[in-house]
């Protein structure tokens, strides 16, 4: 390894295949954390090590330690839990952790607030609902999402197939989770090289992310995302095979303009039987073409900006042995959730929940994981999570529909009529993220009653409209797909971002920097006003704040920083 590299890459390449230091780490009872090199190593394992900020001055003017606890971030390919595996969780996170399930961006659950000591007995307990939390963070592959709809017939089933191939054909290799974690025995000798064969020694420069999707439904926000994959049905309504899209990517960092999100490209189309030949492909072009020594351009997004699409897919085409035909025609109209009830093929129900911002609690208001967890003890309903935060309970049997209505709605757990509110997702931020430089989930809420206030002025209560806010621009809740994005600059500001396409093809661009609450709903009252007067039949927010010039339409890229600010109205 040269000496250029990343720290990061370095800590990889010392690890022995991600073991590091963290089980003497386990033992150190003198402090709630672990070491600096093993906090990046423990990501591969699903782990991050936090902090409560909330308490950080008092226990700074008492002279403790941090309030350190971790996040365990469950894999759960295409978000489908059985019953047992949903009260597993439920089981864990009130035993060890805040007594709190957080539905995630990436179609899983977050566990908060454990504590080191009770690390080892959480893991075990969801090994014991067959599920883990292996590659959910790190530099590898990781959660891979598919739309979360059960009623759409064969084609989501496939989807759902071909999510759990790609994630059980990328997961690493090495038995450190089981060795660390679940007491397994250590293996002793052979091949370093047959250890890792997709990752090798040091893995991938940076995260990676899979989706599949199945159209009309972009509910897995493909564009966003590293590799996906775009169902194509035949003439018989059957799945023909997939376009591959590669190279998009949310994250970049305030006032480094070489930093920035992407949409990715639709690469060309490939059979079923070829899709996870391709999947290893795009992985080992991305290990060893990556940028291993800036970490902030180390994404797929910046290896195809700088080699170029048509040289990326022949180097793909090359190591798969798979020849990609030409991209097949395919229609997205939304990004959101189809709240309510379905009725399946089979006689059985599905309905979709609303959880604001993924978050489930018992509160004084509303008892949302008892209600949760009384569904499911009945064992008969699947839960799928979806990519926008919320829950589908799946396969109601007729004579439990009404029941299970009337538990969600006094739970406060139907869709809300705010199209607003329907179409909205915030990160965790404060006071748990480290990278947080604002609120977002604790403060989304409140800004949205104020904004929702202003749209029933104008006649816009209902309309469908996509909202989304992170803490920092790192882009957790994919802010800058949204119609209306707001990205935390410092506390209390963010910036506000307009224009992103209702199907999610296109990003938003800046229109207003380190806006105030009132700034924020100054700044976007006027605009509601203009929408409510003069928009064109069936046109969206965020086409019309193009159209009416508040914003320049946003390209590519490096193009997202080019023409930005306020503009005035034509």
């Amino acid at each position: 390894m040269t000496d250029e590299v990343s720290r990061n890459e370095r800590i990889k390449e010392a690890s022995d295949y991600l073991r590091g230091t963290l089980a003497d780490g386990l033992r150190e009872e003198i402090t709630g954390a672990i070491v600096e090199d093993d906090q990046q190593l423990v990501k591969f394992h699903g782990m991050y090590l936090q902090d409560d900020r909330d308490l950080r001055p008092e226990r700074t003017r008492k002279k403790m330690e941090k309030a350190f606890a971790f996040m365990i971030r469950v894999r759960i390919p295409g978000g489908v839990l059985t019953p047992q595996q949903w009260l597993a969780l439920d089981q864990v996170a009130r035993d060890y952790g805040n007594h709190t399930m957080r539905l995630t961006t990436r179609q899983t659950v977050q566990l908060h607030g454990i504590i080191k000591s009770n690390l080892k007995a959480t893991l075990k307990e969801i090994d014991a609902a067959l599920l883990n939390s292996i590659a959910a963070c790190g530099d590898v592959n990781r959660n891979v999402m598919c739309g979360a709809n059960p009623d759409y017939g064969p084609d989501h089933v496939a989807a759902l197939d071909l999510a759990r191939a790609l994630s059980n054909h990328l997961l690493p290799h090495t038995p450190a989770y089981r060795e660390i974690w679940l007491d397994g025995e250590k293996i002793v000798g052979g091949e370093e090289e047959a250890v890792e064969p997709i990752y090798g020694k040091t893995y991938l420069p940076r995260k990676f992310k899979i989706v599949v999707a199945v159209p009309p439904s972009n509910d897995v926000d493909i564009f966003a995302h590293d590799l996906g994959y775009i169902a194509i049905r035949d003439d018989k309504g059957d799945i023909a095979g997939w376009n591959v899209t590669v190279g998009g990517g949310m994250g970049m960092t305030h006032g480094e303009e070489d930093t920035y999100p992407r949409t990715a490209d639709v690469m060309g189309f490939c059979k079923t039987e070829d899709a996870v030949k391709i999947a290893e492909a795009v992985v080992t072009v991305q290990r060893d073409w990556g940028d291993r020594v800036n970490r902030k351009h180390a994404r797929l997004k910046y290896t195809i900006e700088d080699r170029g699409l048509d040289f990326f897919r022949a180097e793909v085409v090359r190591r798969a042995g798979v020849l990609l035909e030409e991209a097949k025609p395919f229609v997205f109209t939304s990004t959101g959730d189809r709240y309510g009830w379905s009725d399946g093929a089979d006689g059985r129900s599905h309905l979709t929940l609303f959880v604001q911002n993924g978050r489930l609690a018992d509160s004084a208001v509303a008892k949302q994981m008892s209600t949760l967890r009384q569904i499911a003890q009945a064992h008969e309903s699947e839960f799928r999570i979806t990519p926008n935060q919320n829950l589908i309970v799946a396969n109601i049997p007729p004579e439990r529909r009404t029941e299970i209505h009337w538990l969600a709605k006094e739970a406060g757990l139907l869709a809300p009529v705010s199209g607003l509110r329907r179409n909205s997702m915030a990160c965790v931020a404060l006071p748990t993220c480290g990278l947080a430089l604002a609120e977002s989930e604790r403060y989304l809420p409140d800004l949205m009653r104020a904004l929702d206030e202003r749209l029933s002025a104008h006649g816009l209560a209902a309309d469908d409209i996509v909202i989304r806010m992170t803490g920092c621009p790192n882009g957790c809740a994919r802010p800058y797909l949204a119609e209306i994005g707001l990205v935390g600059k410092g506390p209390g500001r963010y910036n506000l971002y307009l224009g992103a396409a209702f199907d999610g093809s296109r990003l938003n661009k800046l229109f207003a920097e380190s806006l105030d609450h009132a700034g924020i709903v100054a700044a976007l009252d006027p605009i509601f006003a203009a929408y409510a007067d003069r928009r064109q039949k069936g046109e969206r927010f965020g086409d019309f704040c193009i159209r009416a010039g508040f914003v320049a339409a946003c390209g590519n890229g490096r193009d997202f920083h080019a023409n930005t600010g306020v503009k005035r109205a034509s």
